[in-house]
């Protein structure tokens, strides 16, 4: 037996071991603690103190949202567990000058990074991401006053003005009703540039120019994904979702900067994007419906390129609704315009399928034989056998028609696509191009339909009917979330990974929408 004072001895060392190492992990903590402050600080300045929660900028959702701050109120991310497994519990929140920053569509951060962009080809318009040293590692905080969203399908008509700040659209399109402020709301009549008297009734008129049943531009079903380029706050695609159309509305960030903001704010399905010089973030032969009311796209240029991409994404058989001074104008620039693209649309073997008062609407050819009849040389071409026209991820446009292979031909109407609702859960043709076998589908919609029910149930007794309406689904697969939804007042931006971008176009298939990402 040892000694008493070598036992105390012994002791003494293991404590002064313990607080050593206890020391030595608080210098750690600490020292870790200053070099996220710094580099947090570095990429967002002006970061809020917690604890500090006026009035007038906290919501239910950010309840730690500050409303104004000093860049000497920095506090970086908190961070629990042991020094050797560090986990962030939370971010910080970006000064409020970043409260509208979408990081690939910076117009000043282009300008500050001196990128060299054609802005004729609407490059300018286009996703460019900035480098790692340029990045944010802090939350977007929503605007000052921020109140939760009006439910669907109230927010169609109105939005509370605190949550999207802008009132300049108003004004400038007073004359077209796009919007108008009344009160602490901004209202949206339904008007656009071309249907200053709502869009319901141009829809309509739509159906009745293609002699569709019951003015219903759906057609039983058989239109059910539609594509509106140039859309302003998205009132068309509002108003087709009540003939169970679903359309990407479609705009870039460019002087009506909030356009987009507006649309998703309504609840209505939208995306920031342009045609320019990469093809847009969609399969070939995603929608029966594109739509341009004077969307102000100069669809001439580059041998008609930008029309060769809507003919890409369109399904064989797909219409073109074309509202636009070129259509019905009779001074001699418009003739001019009219004759040229009638010139260019002739030589993509599109047919007029109607024309009347102040709209025209194509539609594309259902099977190769008019392609096969042109003349030798003909412009455009036809792509390469090489071209996939399913690659859609940052590929550059080309300005050739892409045929049908033999086994679409043969396909009734060019899709076999059964009508809405019933193909939403019928197993689309495409998907055997990605091997994968109906009954492997089925079973995907049959588990997606129990856990959506599942969840459900867990969240209906916390939260009221009405607090969703964008949903976004980060690794969409093949839809089956979405799909479960089906019956609910939502809709879901399905996003599925570039690596497995063979599934959007079953997505779309099944009347979703989606897009790319990486």
């Amino acid at each position: 037996m040892k000694p008493p004072q070598q036992q105390r001895g012994n002791v003494e060392g293991v404590l002064l071991s313990r607080k050593l190492f206890s020391s030595l992990l608080i210098a750690l903590i600490v020292s870790l603690g200053v070099v996220c402050l710094y580099y947090g600080t570095s990429f967002a300045p002006g970061l809020r103190r917690r604890g500090h929660h006026p009035a007038d900028g906290s919501d239910p959702v950010f309840r730690g949202f500050i409303a104004a701050a000093s860049d000497e109120d920095d506090d970086p991310p908190s961070f629990s567990g042991d020094a050797a497994d560090l986990v962030v519990k939370s971010f910080p929140v970006c000064d409020m000058r970043f409260s509208e920053l979408i990081p690939c569509l910076d117009r000043n951060l282009i300008y500050q990074l001196k990128l060299k962009l054609n802005l004729s080809l609407m490059e300018h318009y286009e996703r460019h991401c900035p480098p790692p040293s340029r990045r944010y590692n802090c939350l977007i905080p929503p605007p000052i006053g921020y109140k939760t969203a009006i439910g669907w399908p109230a927010s169609r008509d109105e939005v509370w003005k605190v949550n999207v700040p802008h009132t300049h659209l108003a004004g400038e399109k007073s004359d077209q009703r796009w919007m108008v402020v009344n009160g602490d709301k901004i209202n949206f009549p339904g008007g656009g540039t071309h249907f200053h008297f709502g869009a319901g009734r141009y829809i309509a008129h739509i159906a009745q120019m293609l002699k569709f049943p019951n003015d219903n531009l759906s057609d039983g079903g058989n239109i059910r994904t539609a594509l509106d380029v140039g859309c302003g706050v998205a009132s068309f695609g509002a108003y087709l979702l009540s003939h169970n159309i679903i359309a990407m509305s479609l705009a870039p960030n460019d002087v009506h900067e909030n356009q987009i903001q507006f649309a998703l704010e309504r609840g209505i399905p939208s995306m920031l994007g342009v045609l320019g010089t990469k093809r847009l973030p969609y399969p070939s032969r995603s929608f029966e419906l594109a739509h341009c009311s004077r969307c102000r796209i100069d669809w001439l240029q580059r041998d008609g390129i930008l029309l060769l991409e809507l003919d890409r994404v369109l399904r064989p058989g797909g219409y073109f609704v074309y509202s636009s001074p070129e259509a019905y104008a009779t001074d001699e620039k418009n003739r001019r315009i009219w004759r040229a693209m009638s010139d260019l649309v002739q030589r993509m073997c599109w047919r007029i399928a109607s024309k009347k008062n102040q709209t025209v609407i194509w539609a594309k050819p259902l099977t190769n034989g008019c392609y096969s009849r042109r003349d030798p040389g003909t412009i455009p071409p036809l792509c390469s056998s090489d071209n996939d026209p399913d690659a859609a991820w940052h590929v550059p446009m080309k300005p050739c028609i892409t045929p049908y292979s033999k086994k679409e031909v043969n396909r009734a109407k060019g899709s076999e696509l059964v009508p809405w609702p019933q193909r939403l859960t019928t197993p689309p043709p495409r998907l055997e191009e990605l091997g994968i076998s109906s009954e492997n589908f089925i079973e995907d919609n049959e588990i997606w339909h129990w856990r959506v029910m599942q969840y459900w149930k867990q969240m209906n007794s916390q939260i009221a009917k009405d607090s969703f309406r964008n949903v976004m689904d980060m690794r969409a697969n093949l839809g089956g979330f979405a799909a479960s939804l089906a019956n609910k007042d939502v809709w879901v931006m399905n996003v599925v990974p570039v690596n497995e971008s063979s599934k959007l176009k079953v997505i779309y298939d099944r009347g979703l929408l989606g897009t790319l990402h990486d």
